[in-house]
């Protein structure tokens, strides 16, 4: 076929054209430097003040912000190094996926808060103060919850609780702040929620009801009656203002909670009638999580504050404006107000915008200008914890070798009313004509699995036609460049607001970020789901720079994901049964070692999150014990032995994969000189490792 050689030797040589699977950066890849992946992962815009890239092309976290000195950072890989690295080398022989927390990223974050609206208030000459409050459902756990209330003491920074087991730890945490610490009592109520609210009252703690529903008030008055205590009580309003986006869908008149201006007047009247209008004395709203602009930010502050007015002259003795959450986060960098990630102000300019429509208000109706109060809990824990990651494998694209003479035997064996299609393709090829080819090929492709539906054509012949198309497609450029990236993580347990919401948190490599990354992935998990993979990244970006894996040669490649310190621990489910991830506590330490490791815990075991579905995992390991005892035999017994003790551990091990514990980071001949964890911050107890070396002791009895 002589002719038909003379097609497959041109359009070989014509599909051998370039194509471009650049990245988006255009830099010399032998000259690529830490500060060029700066640029592109964006990390001076949703990072500074407290993440960096370092000389070695780690990230760092600058845990004091904008007052964290050069030798304070915090090299995240070495605390990855420290976390897992075995325990006879000196590590916690943790597993990863872990969350690291920063205290002193939550200290300063708490600490700007506050300093913003003092300027605000001096610079405003508000004849009041700033105190806020931590909503605890933005992460209730225990040591942040203690970091909040200990590092907010001096500043009287208090707890807002929506339900009753976090009013319960609300009120246990508070014990230990000060005494003018507000704690706010949001949520629907129940006749026990309002007793703990009023119990709180009587041991001293600064407690405030929040009305979310006008019926809620019998049950105060009621109860506050039979423990002879007298409460304090606020309204939340729902304010004709809203944003537009996802955060603010359950704001405005329609609004999940709070209390219309009819509603209000008629609580109002109710307590004057019951002698206790004097117990009136908070004003709180909510116009949504991220509020994208000041603009909007004044509007609603506007309007709360004439409510707060109106309620003066109605006889309250109205003290504190909670003006709730909304404080928002830039979460990549664009400082845009069009998006649900990112917010178009700083943080002092959201606290000037505050006291300027507050004050305002006030002295237009020659009211005394209120406390201030706010729930900003997403501005305050996001920053402060890291979920580390690591890739295991991934799916890479191969084109496949084809010299024209294996296209000739391939073409040989396909049938003959199949050639047609063939010939166009490589007609199209010599012509130059690529979008025609890729119909060509699109069209030989299905042509194909129709004949070996129907018996025509073996699985060797599709297997030949997919890698002929695929080389098409490669040559052209039409292919898909994207590697897929498998990761030891849970989207569902650790990231669920990117499954539930689509919400967006830069992820980074933690490492390697003097190198060119090479390739665009996204990032699939350990889930048995469709939808376990992270497919969409800051910037509007559908894949994300990464570096090769070079598992073979021992290098492991680290990811983190950023400013998740809010809502996903206490989103995260079961999924799978993959528990949630190790947590260490990491403190800047001024000595020679720059850090101190001062809690750890790894994450549940596989027996943990059975136990947490009902299953009880010691009689479920007694049935496979006595299953082996009938169905193994050797000698003495030993293989059925070794098979319980294996079955014994993986109850205990995680869920997650073990893909050993050294780190990439093996150069280091002194751990010692990298590491520093003393014996008096790594306490003993619940927030340290726990767990036994060994399986359980029955196993090989």
């Amino acid at each position: 076929m002589p002719a038909l050689t003379f097609s497959v030797d041109a359009a070989m040589a014509a599909l051998a054209v370039a194509w471009d699977t650049s990245l988006p950066v255009n830099a010399d890849v032998t000259l690529w430097t830490p500060s060029h992946s700066n640029a592109l992962y964006k990390i001076d815009g949703w990072g500074a003040p407290y993440f960096a890239i370092n000389s070695s092309g780690n990230v760092t976290v600058r845990p004091h912000g904008d007052r964290t000195m050069d030798h304070q950072e915090i090299d995240l890989l070495k605390v990855v190094k420290k976390v897992s690295d075995s325990k006879s080398t000196g590590g916690l022989d943790l597993h990863l996926p872990v969350i690291i927390r920063f205290p002193d990223v939550l200290k300063n974050r708490l600490e700007c808060l506050q300093t913003a609206f003092n300027y605000a208030v001096k610079y405003n000459g508000y004849g009041s103060f700033y105190q806020g409050v931590y909503p605890v459902k933005c992460n209730q756990d225990r040591f942040v919850v203690e970091d909040i209330v200990k590092f907010g003491s001096e500043f009287r920074f208090g707890l807002e609780a929506g339900s009753k087991p976090e009013l319960l730890l609300a009120m246990s945490c508070l014990c230990k702040g000060s005494s003018e610490s507000l704690l706010i009592c949001n949520g629907f109520k129940d006749v026990e929620y309002v007793e703990l609210a009023l119990i709180a009252r009587k041991l001293s703690l600064n407690t405030v009801i929040v009305l979310e529903q006008e019926e809620e008030l019998d049950s105060v008055i009621d109860v506050s009656m039979k423990l002879g205590v007298r409460p304090v009580v606020g309204v939340r309003a729902k304010l004709r203002t809203k944003h537009s986006g996802h955060f603010g869908a359950t704001s405005g008149e329609k609004g999940k909670f709070g209390l219309t201006t009819t509603q209000i007047v008629r609580v109002v009247r109710k307590l004057e009638q019951c002698g206790m209008l004097d117990c009136f004395q908070l004003l709180h709203f909510h116009i949504g999580s991220q509020i994208p602009t000041t603009e909007l930010l004044a509007d609603g502050v506007g309007e709360a504050a004439q409510i707060y007015c109106e309620l003066v002259r109605l006889g309250a003795s109205m003290k504190v404006i909670d003006i709730g959450g909304g404080l928002g986060i830039d979460y990549d960098g664009s400082k845009s107000a069009s998006s649900d990630v990112s917010v178009s102000y700083t943080l002092d300019e959201y606290a000037m915008a505050v006291v300027q429509a507050v004050k305002f208000v006030c002295d237009r109706n020659s009211v005394k200008h209120p406390v201030i109060c706010s729930e900003s809990g997403r501005a305050l824990v996001s920053h402060h914890s890291v979920l580390i990651f690591e890739a295991v494998s991934s799916s890479k694209y191969t084109v496949p070798t084809m010299s024209s003479f294996d296209v000739q035997g391939f073409v040989e064996q396909l049938p003959e009313d199949v050639h047609s299609d063939y010939n166009n393709l490589s007609q199209s090829a010599v012509r130059g004509d690529y979008e025609a080819c890729l119909a060509y090929a699109d069209q030989l492709k299905q042509r194909c699995v129709e004949k070996f539906k129907d018996g025509s054509l073996d699985i060797e012949q599709l297997a030949a036609t997919d890698g002929l198309c695929d080389f098409v497609e490669k040559k052209i450029g039409a292919s898909d460049p994207v590697t897929t990236y498998h990761v030891n993580l849970s989207v569902f347990t650790s990231v669920p607001d990117f499954w539930g919401i689509e919400q967006l948190f830069p992820i980074v490599p933690i490492h390697r970020l003097d190198e060119c990354p090479t390739r665009r992935g996204i990032l699939s998990d350990l889930t048995c789901d469709s939808d376990g993979k992270i497919d969409k990244f800051i910037g509007g970006e559908s894949s994300l720079p990464l570096h090769e894996l070079e598992g073979e040669n021992g290098m492991k490649y680290y990811l983190g994901m950023f400013l998740g310190g809010a809502y996903e621990e206490a989103l995260g489910g079961v999924h799978n049964l993959f528990g949630g991830p190790s947590v260490v506590r990491v403190s800047q330490s001024d000595g020679p070692f720059g850090f101190a490791v001062t809690s750890a815990r790894p994450g549940p075991s596989c027996s943990d999150v059975l136990r947490s579905m009902q299953h009880e995992p010691e009689i479920m390991f007694e049935t496979l014990k006595h299953r082996i005892e009938e169905y193994v035999h050797g000698d003495g017994n030993m293989g059925g032995a070794m098979i319980a003790g294996g079955i014994a551990q993986s109850f205990n091990n995680m869920p997650y994969l073990t893909v050993g514990s050294s780190c990439c980071l093996t150069a280091a001949s002194d751990n010692n000189g990298y590491y520093y964890c003393s014996d008096e911050d790594f306490t003993a107890g619940a927030d340290t490792v726990t767990g036994d070396d060994e399986p359980w002791s029955y196993v090989c009895a």
